[in-house]
């Protein structure tokens, strides 16, 4: 088989991992704050590309202008879950913290389905088939496009945390719960925030997957999952780590379609989890805890 036909395939899984990463990064973020594991992040990322989905259907609005609204829409629901509901649970066991978000999430589920049914639904865009030429290297125009948002989405996040003081408020919940109270941080408010931040990333992964991807409420519980296992890859609250994940876990699934068959990407994905958890269960980025 030609060498280029593994270069495209395998930029094409990178620039794949990158929209992944950054779903992936909105859970990271909740974890690494909240210290919440949120079962219900694929959930709400299927309610983006509904989202999407009617916006193209309806207007024909291309997904891509649906990043900024699908973030906002998002953030707003994260900000009211987490203030109104999971703030209760904070300090209650985790097993409480589990079923509460397991059941928010069959609750989003199911109000998929009744909504919208079963079918899985898709968006085409003009530029759907287009492609760029790079030398030997041919990237699809969407692939291109959904990479470079998430890039500066996820650029966007880390100069929020790095260089403002609400950032620098929210780093310091997340490094010592108790001492943010001492010195009169409004701590819920601040996890409420995170939560919607978290959950605006994943509405942004959202509406730039519905350009390459279809959906269906059953989307929901496998984009779950493939989170966690992109985030315990990269490492769990890592945000670095979560963007690295995503790319090993596109370009691991892209080269086993390639080499191997596609049905069988999820068993080499799976592969490179139980690896991390053999050999380095802090994750790639992850600090070890004592």
């Amino acid at each position: 088989m030609p060498i280029d036909i593994y270069l495209n395939v395998a930029v094409g899984g990178i620039l794949a991992g990158l929209v992944y990463g950054l779903m992936a990064l909105g859970l990271s973020v909740i974890f690494g704050v909240v210290r919440v594991v949120n079962f219900d992040h694929g959930e709400m990322m299927a309610i983006a590309m509904y989202a999407s989905l009617l916006a193209f259907s309806l207007f024909k609005i291309d997904p891509l202008l649906m990043i900024l609204p699908c973030a906002v829409l998002l953030f707003g629901l994260g900000y009211c879950l987490q203030g109104v509901l999971i703030n209760r649970f904070i300090t209650r066991p985790e097993h409480s913290q589990f079923l509460l978000m397991v059941a928010i999430a069959i609750i989003i589920t199911n109000i998929q389905l009744i909504a919208f049914g079963p079918d899985a639904r898709s968006v085409q865009t003009p530029y759907a088939y287009d492609s760029y030429q790079f030398g030997r290297l041919i990237v699809d125009a969407d692939k291109l496009y959904g990479a470079i948002a998430a890039l500066v989405v996820a650029a966007m996040l880390f100069a929020f945390f790095r260089f403002t003081r609400l950032g620098t408020a929210i780093r310091a919940c997340a490094d010592n719960y108790t001492g943010a109270q001492v010195v009169g941080l409004d701590v819920k408010r601040l996890y409420a925030l995170t939560f919607g931040l978290g959950c605006a990333c994943v509405g942004a992964a959202g509406a730039i997957l519905m350009l390459s991807a279809d959906v269906t409420p059953q989307f929901g519980p496998v984009a779950t999952l493939q989170a966690f296992i992109i985030v315990i890859t990269g490492g769990m609250g890592s945000m670095v780590g979560a963007l690295l994940g995503g790319v090993l876990i596109g370009l691991t699934a892209a080269m086993a379609g390639l080499l191997f068959t596609p049905s069988i990407k999820a068993m080499f994905v799976y592969g490179i989890l139980v690896l991390v958890l053999l050999f380095r269960p802090q994750g790639i980025i992850g600090k070890k805890t004592s």
